[in-house]
């Protein structure tokens, strides 16, 4: 398990699944950011995988940052959400079997004692139930297919991701973070040119009876319920997700199949959800109510209040251990690039970032 977990991490680390496609980046946000904070994971293209993602999460409500350009796809997951229900693992009567499981092993006949076993004394079901993905939050840029100057990263002392790169000479940027304090994904779209914005945002969900609706003038619902069965224990859980935004400027309309934005300056999106899970007896929660306390601890807050207060919390806890093994002109270069090559470079502040970043995550 350990050496797996290990590989996970290397592989989102590399984040291009070892492409080697190291580019270059004139990114003035670049130039700015690793001068003064080396634990950033960057890269000159956006993610085609779920793995090349850049993850954010608060212990509870997390996402991967697909950093699109055209299309942003923030897919998010919450940490209670899972197929099957309440039921008892226990085997009716398998409590007869032990001492016949018992003296097989003591015979040595290890094969018929595990046969035996899995047969008449291991947990109904056998497997545990697995977990399941939430829902996408995708942003559609019409016009950005071809985009310049494009960086993309991840700062791991402020647990924030940043998507950057030109358009037509103007620069957009896009921040997510998932905060622990406010309980909520803010995702923050801003371009330097007043009245550049133009986009719509929508929300999915891969899981069959999902309802999404607009909600309001600037927000969106998604309500439904696990269906079916997983291995004989019946799908339980209900959930939900709601989404607010706050333009600046400009016009918001909402449609059927989302939200439109209309040359807006810059927006702030709030993304809660929650299932129906209260503990592993009681599933009988009410997740619609609990998205809406969620969104009414950070109903007042500015973005700039958010970030300052997500930033703070994270570092109290992630800036109690630090690592310093030195740093080569390497640690320059693209995050997938370092790590195709660290086998004949010298390199040794990567091995600090991949130390913090397993932290962080």
């Amino acid at each position: 398990m350990r050496r797996i977990l290990l590989a996970v991490v290397l592989l989102m680390l590399s984040g291009s699944w070892m492409w080697g496609a190291e580019g270059t980046s004139s990114s003035e946000l670049r130039n700015k950011r690793m001068g003064k904070n080396p634990l950033i994971l960057w890269y000159p293209q956006p993610a085609s995988q779920w793995v090349q993602a850049l993850p954010v999460g608060n212990g509870r409500l997390g996402a991967m940052v697909f950093g699109g350009t055209a299309q942003e796809r923030l897919q998010f997951n919450e940490e209670t959400l899972w197929l099957g229900g309440p039921h008892d693992y226990a085997h009716p009567g398998a409590v007869k079997a032990l001492p016949e499981i018992r003296r097989l092993l003591f015979e040595g006949k290890q094969k018929e004692a595990q046969d035996l076993a899995m047969k008449e004394f291991m947990s109904q079901p056998l497997h545990q139930m697995p977990y399941q993905p939430f829902g996408d939050l995708n942003l559609t840029f019409p016009g950005h297919e071809k985009a310049e100057d494009y960086y993309r990263e991840l700062d791991l002392d402020e647990a924030v991701a940043t998507v950057e790169y030109k358009v037509d000479g103007v620069t957009f940027r896009r921040e997510v973070f998932s905060s622990a304090v406010d309980q909520a994904l803010v995702v923050r779209v801003t371009a330097d040119k007043p009245g550049a914005l133009s986009f719509t945002a929508a929300l999915a969900s891969p899981h069959k009876g999902v309802t999404i609706a607009p909600e309001g003038k600037n927000g969106l619902a998604l309500t439904g319920k696990l269906t079916g069965e997983r291995e004989g224990v019946p799908n339980a859980l209900s959930f939900a997700a709601r989404v607010v935004v706050e333009a600046d400027g400009g016009e918001v309309k909402a449609t059927e199949k989302g939200l439109e934005f209309v040359k807006v300056n810059g927006a702030t999106f709030k993304l809660v959800a929650a299932t129906s899970f209260k503990n592993y007896q009681d599933v009988s929660g009410d997740p619609v109510a609990k998205c809406q306390t969620y969104l009414e601890q950070s109903k007042k807050k500015s973005y700039k209040a958010l970030r300052k207060d997500h930033v703070a919390d994270h570092q109290k806890f992630f800036r109690r251990c630090a690592l310093d093994l030195g740093t080569t002109e390497a640690a320059q270069r693209p995050t997938d690039a370092r790590v195709e090559d660290f086998g004949d470079s010298n390199d040794p502040q990567l091995v600090t970032l991949y130390f913090q970043y397993g932290r962080y995550l």
